[in-house]
């Protein structure tokens, strides 16, 4: 393992994706951010977190055409000129403070497109955690306490919605195995085997 490691998980719904970063976290001693990364960023730019919540890995439509490039990264000093917010600015401020995360160490982000913001980083590690669609459904009835097609509802809106704003933030296509250094089959391996195996590819970076 190198002195500094940057792990970024994109997930399937209902895969298991957050826990397995929770427990890889565990096992490596280095920060896990998920929903905490919306708390960091909102301290980072002195707003509110609900800002963030409510915008939380969604896509919009490109409000800010007529001032930006069309490069989300590329345009993101535009923002200190704007006198209203959209998601688009969240998302370049989501994306500033990853960046400063991953500059002060080891550490894993859960989905947000971490690895295309961080996709010239040396250290870094891109996994997505797929799984069979009965096994994503059962968990998620377990989760949120609700019936087979209500969780298959809501499994497939939440995919939908995952890779609309991935896709629409990165040249990386959400889910694609090309787009991930690892693409990993937690229904397979199960929770545990697959927080075995990223911890194992993190010794090879």
């Amino acid at each position: 393992m190198t002195e500094k490691t940057i792990i970024c998980i994109g997930r399937e719904y209902g895969s298991g994706g957050r826990e397995i970063g929770e427990k890889l976290g565990k096992k490596l001693g280095i920060p896990c951010y998920d929903k905490v990364l919306l708390k960091q960023t909102a301290i980072d730019s002195g707003l509110a977190q609900s800002l963030f919540e409510n915008a939380d890995e969604k896509r919009t439509s490109w409000i800010l055409n007529g001032f930006c490039s069309g490069n989300p990264t590329a345009d993101a000093a535009m923002i200190t000129s704007m006198d209203y917010l959209t998601n688009d600015s969240l998302f370049f401020m989501q994306s500033r403070t990853i960046q400063k995360l991953a500059g002060e160490g080891s550490c894993i982000f859960i989905g947000r497109c971490a690895e295309s913001i961080l996709s010239n980083r040396d250290d870094l590690l891109s996994v997505f955690i797929h799984g069979d669609k009965e096994d994503r459904i059962e968990r998620i009835m377990k989760r949120q306490n609700i019936d087979w097609k209500r969780a298959e509802s809501l499994m497939n809106r939440i995919d939908k919605r995952r890779a609309g704003y991935h896709n629409y933030y990165s040249d990386i296509k959400w889910g694609r195995s090309a787009s991930y250094d690892m693409s990993i089959s937690s229904s397979k391996f199960g929770i545990d085997g697959t927080v075995n195996m990223i911890a194992e590819a993190v010794k090879h970076i």
